[in-house]
């Protein structure tokens, strides 16, 4: 990791790693609400609590750095599930035939 200090490419490799980072928890988002509705919450905000944590305890500021992104994007995504199922009753997204009694008993 010392070369891409050496050439300045950590702001770029961050900004490249976010953006996969943000982009990857789109469809995580959408798929967790399919499977398992907005009940999954609280995965997301122990992988938050695990990034901060892990964000904390590590020097290295590329990893710290990228962890601390994962971390405030599982946070996030708790706003997101939420969301989501809203989307859902809208009809923007597929609903689970499985679960369809939540969504009927929720609206």
């Amino acid at each position: 990791m010392d070369w891409l200090a050496t050439l300045h490419f950590e702001g770029i490799v961050i900004g490249i790693c976010t953006f996969l980072i943000i982009g990857l928890f789109h469809p995580i988002v959408v798929k967790a609400e399919y499977y398992w509705g907005t009940r999954c919450w609280w995965w997301f905000l122990l992988l938050g609590i695990a990034g901060i944590i892990g964000s904390v305890l590590i020097s290295d500021i590329l990893i710290s750095t990228l962890l601390g992104v994962f971390s405030f994007s599982s946070f996030w995504t708790i706003k997101e599930i939420f969301e989501q199922r809203e989307r859902v009753l809208k009809g923007w997204f597929p609903m689970n035939p499985k679960r369809k009694h939540e969504y009927e008993s929720r609206s």
